[in-house]
């Protein structure tokens, strides 16, 4: 195997572990959005029903997304929960309450530290010489900053 062939691997299982990172996090954040929309009480139950509904099956999109970005680089996407859990900066939190703004604001945390970690590793992805992979993650960012948005419009 040539040189310029290894270091492409090297650089590329580097993008796949921040991949599979994101993953962790994505799988960590729909499911608690999926127990958003399970167990939401209150007089406005209906629409936030629906709106976190709406929401989960968005994550669950970018979560086929994201595996299917690390197959089409080559590589495995994590699967088990024991991985995601391993992997995720997202904290698996106990219900506070089940009234929509206390559930908004514990997805709102999670949205946040995605954008975060996003935002953190863009520059290490440009350095990688992924464009594909750099150009789907600033799709996402924006994704998730969306998303924030919209629930911060919730709180006020």
């Amino acid at each position: 195997m040539s040189k310029y062939k290894k270091a492409q691997s090297e650089e590329t299982r580097e993008v796949v572990n921040f991949l599979n990172q994101i993953l962790a996090d994505e799988q960590l954040l729909l499911l608690k959005t999926r127990r958003a929309h399970w167990n939401v009480e209150g007089p406005d139950f209906h629409a936030m029903h629906l709106f976190f509904e709406k929401q989960y099956n968005e994550l669950d999109e970018w979560v086929d997304q994201i595996a299917e970005r690390v197959r089409m680089l080559g590589h495995y996407s994590v699967g088990t929960m024991n991985e995601y859990l391993s992997m995720t900066h997202i904290l698996e939190s106990e219900m506070d309450g089940t009234h929509s703004s206390v559930l908004i604001k514990d997805l709102l945390i999670n949205h946040e530290a995605i954008i975060v970690y996003i935002k953190s590793i863009l520059d290490e992805i440009e350095k990688l010489k992924d464009q594909g992979t750099e150009d789907f993650l600033v799709g996402l960012l924006q994704a998730h900053e969306k998303m924030s948005w919209m629930l911060q419009a919730h709180l006020r």
